[in-house]
């Protein structure tokens, strides 16, 4: 914990940077000034990264007690994001806020907390951020119900949600724009879930339910404006979009379940491409399904086909070139390929090398703290495989934590059936493995070749990949 001290000085400092903004604009140089701050224990960096629509602003390095604070001539009204490597979360600015921020990157979102003006609004937005993270990790289980039982449960939250953010809507002055950002959170949540909720219950029971969906059921699509701009960035947004798509052409396909085809994605290009007509967000989620075919597909000739059309459509330079280096990385991980090395430690807290342990067919599968149920349910699902598979090896690397979290999690959840590693350069891991989510799974040959890079061990069909 941070000392009582330095506590009762972050206080201090807070109710003196709101009285300072408290006073008339032309007392503190201009009507955009505003101040950000904080201290934070645990940093995995000696900086922070201030960012708006995923481009870095500016840089705050911190002091001897990791401690940083900025004041902004002018700083436009709106969403940004502040970073400490891998971990980052939103802050809202309006207009002459002196926001501080406390916290411990070891624990980053449960132990955040926001101080000064401005401070309520962003403290309800990361109470909402907790509040889907809690239902998330609870919901593992749900994706495998029938439908009236799934909507009962999703239905109940969002309402419950809802009652919430007029509660503090009724008590806290926010401005139109932070009320859109507030809105569009507990919307786009709840969609996400509803759209992924036919394609999960298909890949985990091999059953599909598409088609015997209630005419209602998709009726929340009306209220969500697919053109806006302001929330281009903004991780909910991205998520449904994604989902929406991969749910449009799944329903509409016939056969098995395949939303990473060459036919599929072509489609999700073009209903893109008619559904959007804002050419930034017509860009960005056409990159992000780019990005995600790309992980899925290492055919040059399809990819060739798909490309030809991603061209013609995406006009930002930029993320062109993006896109063709995932490709490029991609190629390196292509089936037979000896498996690139990254930076792994043992619970001793001693570097391992990789290819000194794939001796035997492995499978390796990731997790994180911060997606318990995921964590859980994968070793559970290494329990069933270890039984049927008694030759193959498991190697679970968990991403995003501590030295200490982690070991500390392993004993707390008797995760004894794998081979436990940790990644600590996430950036890393991104950037030779690809590894963008938990949820991927890669098998590897007994002579450390790559068999497949790209699956996951909660696909129906996944066992028909160890045979």
């Amino acid at each position: 914990m941070l000392k009582k001290y330095s506590y009762i000085n972050f206080i201090l400092l807070s109710i003196l940077l709101t009285s300072m903004t408290s006073c008339k604009d032309g007392m503190i140089g201009g009507n955009q000034v505003a101040y950000f701050g904080g201290e934070i224990e645990n940093p995995k960096s000696n900086f922070i990264v201030f960012m708006k629509n995923d481009k870095v602003i500016d840089t705050f390095y911190l002091d001897k007690e990791n401690r940083f604070f900025h004041k902004f001539d002018s700083l436009t009204p709106g969403l940004y994001s502040f970073k400490d490597e891998a971990e980052y979360q939103y802050v809202f600015f309006d207009k002459n806020d002196s926001i501080m921020v406390r916290l411990n990157s070891n624990d980053f979102d449960n132990t955040l907390m926001f101080c000064g003006r401005g401070d309520e609004k962003n403290n309800f937005m990361m109470e909402l951020f907790l509040k889907d993270e809690n239902l998330k990790n609870n919901m593992f289980g749900m994706y495998e119900k029938d439908e009236k039982f799934f909507s009962k449960y999703i239905d109940s939250s969002y309402q419950n949600t809802t009652k919430l953010y007029n509660k503090r809507k009724s008590f806290i002055n926010w401005s139109e724009e932070f009320d859109e950002i507030a809105k569009a959170n507990i919307e786009l949540n709840y969609a996400y879930k509803k759209e992924i909720y036919p394609i999960i219950y298909e890949f985990k029971t091999g059953k599909s339910i598409k088609t015997n969906l209630p005419k209602s059921y998709y009726s929340y699509r009306k209220k969500i404006d697919v053109n806006k701009p302001s929330l281009l960035h903004y991780i909910p947004f991205i998520n449904y979009m994604t989902s929406m798509l991969n749910n449009i052409v799944l329903t509409d396909s016939k056969g098995h379940l395949d939303d990473m085809s060459l036919e599929n994605n072509i489609k999700k290009l073009q209903i893109a491409d008619t559904l959007i007509r804002d050419k930034h967000v017509k860009d960005l989620v056409i990159n992000n399904v780019a990005n995600m075919y790309l992980l899925s597909d290492q055919c040059s000739i399809n990819n060739g086909k798909f490309f030809s059309l991603y061209s013609k459509i995406v006009s930002d330079p930029k993320l062109k070139a993006d896109v063709m280096q995932t490709a490029e990385t991609i190629k390196k991980l292509k089936c037979n390929s000896i498996l690139p090395d990254v930076t792994l430690f043992d619970v001793n807290n001693k570097p391992v090398k990789i290819k000194d342990l794939l001796t035997k067919k492995t499978i390796i599968y990731f997790w994180t703290k911060q997606a318990e149920s995921h964590a859980i349910y994968s070793h559970k699902k290494v329990d069933e495989l270890k039984t049927k598979y008694p030759d193959i090896q498991f190697i679970a690397v968990n991403i995003h934590n501590s030295q200490n979290d982690w070991v500390k999690e392993i004993k707390e959840k008797n995760f004894t059936n794998s081979i436990e590693l940790r990644a600590p350069n996430f950036e890393e891991l991104k950037d030779k493995w690809v590894i963008n989510k938990v949820y991927r799974t890669m098998l590897i040959n007994k002579n450390g070749s790559i068999n497949n890079a790209f699956v996951s061990m909660f696909d129906a069909n996944f066992e028909s990949y160890l045979k």
